[in-house]
This record gives C-alpha cells, structure tokens and sequence, in this order.
C-alpha cells in the first residue's frame, strides 16, 4: 500500500515494469502534471524509460558523468611503496600492507550486496568493456552481456570468450587475495558497505561510483585519512556515458494518488528550492551557499557530524545540473572529478532496454545458479578456478542460459535496426 518508489536500470526497473508492479505514464499526464520536469528534460530521456513503449519511471532530469571508483589510502600507499595505481589490480602490495600493519582492518572488506562482485567486476574491466551484471538478470547475475567497447554489438553469453578469460583473470587475482587474507571471509552475512567500513578503519579499500563517494572522501579526511581514487576504465581508458535511468521514481500500479505524485516529484525533482532541500538538508543547519557561490557547511558542522550529510538521503534522482560546486571536496575528489569529461564515451547499446518477459523464468533460474556458483568465484572462495568455471558453466547451461541469450540476441538485433532508420 504504497504510492511511490524509487527505481533504476540496476535496481530491477524493467523487470519490474514488465511484472505490472509500476503504474503507466501516459504523456499527456506528463506534460500536465510535471510542467518543471517537461521543460527541463531531454526527450531522449522518456525514450529510454520506455518498456514496450509505455512509461513506467520519471527518470533523472540530467544524466550523471560517474565512473565506478576504488579509494585507497595514502598512507597506506606509502608503506606499500606506492605513489601511483592505475588500476585495482595493481594493489597486491597495498593490500599485503594491510594485512601486516593493520590487523584491526580488512583490505576489501565487502558487503553482501553492493560490494560482493564489485572488485570482481573492476579486475575484468582491465580485459573488457563491462560494467556489471547481466542483462535482466541483475549486478551479482551471470547471463548475457556484450563488450561496450566492440562498436558492432555483438552479444556473448558471459562464460563464452573473450568473456570467460577475462572473467578467469578476474577470478584468479580474487582467489589469491583471499587465499592470502586480503578479503573478508564471509561478505554473505555483512550489512555494512565497505565505504562505510573505510571511514571508520575497518576497511582499507572503498568502492562506490563518482557520485556517492564524494561524502565518503570528505568524512575520511575529516578523520585525517588522506585518499587516492582510482577509476575503473575499460582497456581503452574510457567509462561509458551515464543514461537517464541510474535513479529515477515510479509510481505504484495500485497508486489511488498517481496525480499528486506526478505533481509532488515535478518539485522535488526540478525546483531548486525542494531538490536543495531534499539533497543538501536545511540551509544554515546542513548546507550554506559560500561568499563565492558554492555549497560548504556552517561553521562547527563538518562531514562526520552532519545530521543531513548530502547524498545519504536516497534522493539521487533530483536534477543535479541545479547544483553549484561544492567547497568541501578534497582535493583528490576535485582531480577524479575534473577528469571525467576525459572518460565518457557513448555506446553501441546506449538506451536498449532488455525485456525479460519472455525469459523470465530462465532469468529466475540463472540468478539462482548465480548465488550458489559464480558468488563464491567473485570473492576468491573457491579451490580451481578453472573447475569452478566448469560447475558455474554446467548450471548457466541447465537453467536456460542458451534461451536467454537468444532472445538477448532477437531485441538486440531490432534496437540496432531502429538505430539505423
């Protein structure tokens, strides 16, 4: 009995919409309830929200430029005699430091959610273009995917080449570092992302994306931790362009307000009174607007005793492009950030939604062998790599992998036809 929630590409968007959870946007019900978000908002962005040509998610107004991130601490850099990582792969010497001067904290200290495929997924990007997750199938699923670095599309099952080799790449950097104690044992039963653990000591390396680890960068200096970001690029030195459906709102399908949502979230999202409001908190409480037109916080608040630190609230769909420069980025935030114009690229699939209906019990099935096969292989718990690869093959196979990919493949082929119309 709910009227609203948020959602997103990775947060199950299409597959819920193609379950009847959500309620249809009609255009004309847009373009009078939500006059702010019409006006503001590039036409593309419905396109994308589209599912079978109906609308089921007021999506972000802007597009995010975020890449996903690791942040390292420098003075643990140092005892690792490190002052330059490119890559998460190059941090074998960082993570042995930890584990030899700081028994109290764990080199990846991973949660069950978020973090548990995330350092997996950055050790494959030194091999591919991919970002995560299968098509329809979730960011911890194997299942079909493609190569956003190959302009002619192909598709792949994900245990076929070049994806099983860079997947065994990823796999055999991950088993060492837990062999060696560089990963916690048991990410399965942690709540607490590893984002957070950095802050508090507990975790030596942080993940997150451009923009949610901007206040977990400022809370660790604020303790005196000096950071060093990493981005997670593809072979060739680029991150593909943020679309429209990273965060957005939908509207309950038994919603007995969908009007007045549609007019509530026309604030929310697009008047700069209520996205401060709900992005930065109170002014002069948690946020005031600096002499030189940025965003900094009132004398004695800092980043760790903020009652309202900036995106903590789950209010990541507002219209970033009203936000003025913030005063408290450090200063290894501000270089990560000024060098994201450097990365994005577009790509070949650049808006396809997948539309798992068809395949939705087969989804259902690789998500499960995926639990039980491939988790294990993303945190380095498993005794062969290469036999591990072989069960995790045999079960995809079993739950309709083939099925899956073939109509990957039909829905694939009709978006790249309407690109060329």
């Amino acid at each position: 009995d709910i009227d609203f929630i948020f959602s997103a590409d990775w947060n199950y968007y299409i597959e819920q919409a193609n379950k009847g959870a959500f309620y249809e946007l009609k255009p004309e019900d847009i373009a009078k309830y939500m006059p702010k978000k019409s006006a503001a908002i590039d036409p593309v962005a419905w396109e994308e929200a589209k599912v079978d040509g109906k609308i089921y998610m007021m999506p972000k107004t802007t597009p995010d430029s975020s890449v996903f991130v690791s942040v390292l601490r420098k003075d643990i850099m140092k005892e690792a005699g490190l002052t330059k990582v490119d890559r998460l792969s190059d941090i074998g010497p960082y993570l042995e430091a930890v584990k030899k001067n700081h028994p109290d904290m764990v080199g990846l200290n991973l949660d069950s959610q978020v973090d548990l495929p995330t350092p997996y997924q950055h050790l494959m990007r030194d091999k591919i273009g991919y970002t995560g997750g299968s098509l329809g199938g979730g960011p911890l699923a194997q299942g079909v995917a493609f190569d956003f670095d190959d302009p002619t599309g192909k598709i792949y099952s994900m245990v076929e080449e070049p994806y099983l080799s860079a997947q065994k790449y990823a796999a055999n950097i991950m088993k060492d570092w837990y062999d060696k104690g560089y990963v916690n044992k048991n990410p399965y039963s942690n709540k607490i992302r590893s984002k957070d653990n950095f802050v508090e000591g507990k975790s030596a390396v942080a993940f997150g994306n451009t923009i949610d680890i901007a206040a977990t960068v400022e809370a660790a200096e604020a303790k005196g931790i000096e950071t060093y970001i990493i981005p997670s690029l593809m072979p060739n030195g680029k991150a593909p362009k943020g679309g429209y459906l990273g965060a957005g709102i939908s509207i309950a399908a038994n919603s007995k307000n969908p009007e007045r949502v549609m007019q509530a979230f026309d604030l929310i999202m697009d008047d700069p009174s209520y996205v401060y409001l709900t992005y930065f908190g109170i002014e002069g409480k948690n946020y005031i607007v600096t002499a030189d037109d940025k965003i900094g916080l009132p004398e004695g608040v800092t980043s760790d005793n903020n009652t309202y630190p900036p995106d903590a609230s789950g209010f990541w769909f507002v219209n970033k492009g009203l936000f003025k420069p913030m005063n408290t980025w450090p200063e290894s935030y501000v270089e990560h950030y000024e060098k994201l114009k450097d990365h994005m690229t577009d790509f070949t699939y650049n808006g396809f939604n997948f539309n798992s209906d068809k395949v939705k019990t087969q989804i259902a099935n690789l998500a499960n062998a995926s639990t039980q096969y491939a988790n294990p292989i993303y945190i380095g718990a498993v005794k062969d790599v290469d036999k591990a690869f072989d069960e995790l093959i045999k079960n995809l196979n079993s739950a309709g992998l083939d099925t899956v990919k073939a109509e990957v493949q039909t829905q694939a082929d009709a978006f790249l036809a309407s690109k060329k119309k």
